[in-house]
């Protein structure tokens, strides 16, 4: 099937490459260009096969709301030049991800329903159902495993272990309100409710950037507007637009990336139906359909996109 497995790109001034869950970057000093790939994962494992069409949903849905965002906080972003490829400074990233959640749903649900009221720290209230809207948007960090599963961790452990300063970390918090502020703002003009999200930032010669994707299906959870009030009366599942689907179909057949456990077979109905997705989401945050691509010529595409780009600017970032 058409997909994007991976790259294996040589450009001339490369200084370094680097193939993360899904994006393979490749370095050139302080840039470094980042090509969305097919691959998908889920329970910080990689899944086995890739999705058509993923990597350029992802990147291409980033590349607008990167940009609806950048008044409020700078971004790593320089350039956009491929539906695949992102360019950008190489800012060195802090050790924890900045997770914001509105409702209660996904990860902090599971561990509600388990009997938690404190997540992160953050006290939770009595008597909520799955989705409901929480009195306030909380964060709830994570850390940023090099290997294995990210985990929760409080705001105190996070300032007591000296993983970020107290003065970063407050400038993290009021980046990341903002942002899910705007975020929301952006959902609501296309009848969707931004559930939760996760905001990374790093820091290049001392400014503190956002870095990564941002509000893109894998990085955030939705939900439908229209009939989310008479859904959460009823105790209806809500609709939603995120990438919950594939975990969801993952612990349905056994898998939730635990040791001994094995990813169920992707078959090809699986692959299209995911892909399917996808295009969906595109279409619903874009407002626009995906454009059809021939398959055979995109690696030529992206690697000319690229080289393009890098000639077309002093490799000596702007300061």
């Amino acid at each position: 099937m058409n997909a994007i497995k991976e790259t294996n790109f040589k450009f001339e001034g490369q200084t370094g490459f680097y193939r993360g869950k899904v994006r393979d970057v490749y370095y050139f000093g302080e840039i470094m260009v980042m090509v969305a790939t097919d691959r998908i994962s889920a329970f910080d494992v990689i899944l086995p096969r890739a999705i058509p069409d993923k990597g350029r949903v992802l990147n291409q849905i980033a590349a607008t709301n990167l940009k609806a965002t950048k008044s409020l906080v700078p971004n790593w972003v320089i350039e956009t030049p491929d539906p695949n490829v992102t360019i950008g400074y190489r800012c060195k990233p802090f050790a924890v991800e900045m997770v914001v959640r509105g409702y209660l749903a996904g990860h902090a649900w599971r561990e509600y329903k388990s009997g938690k009221r404190f997540i992160c720290g953050v006290p939770l209230p009595e008597g909520l159902k799955e989705n409901d809207k929480l009195p306030h948007p909380i964060i709830t960090p994570t850390t940023k495993a090099a290997v294995g599963h990210d985990e929760d961790i409080a705001r105190e452990e996070i300032l007591s272990r000296g993983i970020v300063s107290e003065d970063d970390y407050k400038k993290l918090e009021d980046y990341t309100y903002k942002l899910f502020e705007k975020g929301s703002a952006l959902a609501k003009q296309r009848d969707l409710i931004l559930v939760d999200t996760k905001y990374e930032f790093g820091k290049f010669n001392d400014t503190i950037y956002l870095i990564d994707e941002v509000h893109t299906p894998d990085s955030s959870r939705y939900f439908y507007a229209d009939g989310y009030d008479e859904r959460q009366k009823k105790g209806e599942p809500q609709k939603q637009l995120s990438k919950e689907f594939v975990r969801q179909w993952l612990i349905e057949n056994g898998f939730q990336g635990k040791e001994g456990q094995v990813v169920p077979e992707m078959t090809d109905a699986i692959i299209n139906s995911i892909s399917a997705r996808y295009k969906e989401l595109y279409e619903k945050m874009q407002g626009e359909p995906l454009s059809s691509i021939n398959y055979a010529l995109i690696m030529g595409r992206i690697e000319q996109n690229i080289v393009n780009s890098i000639n077309s600017f002093n490799l000596e970032p702007q300061r």
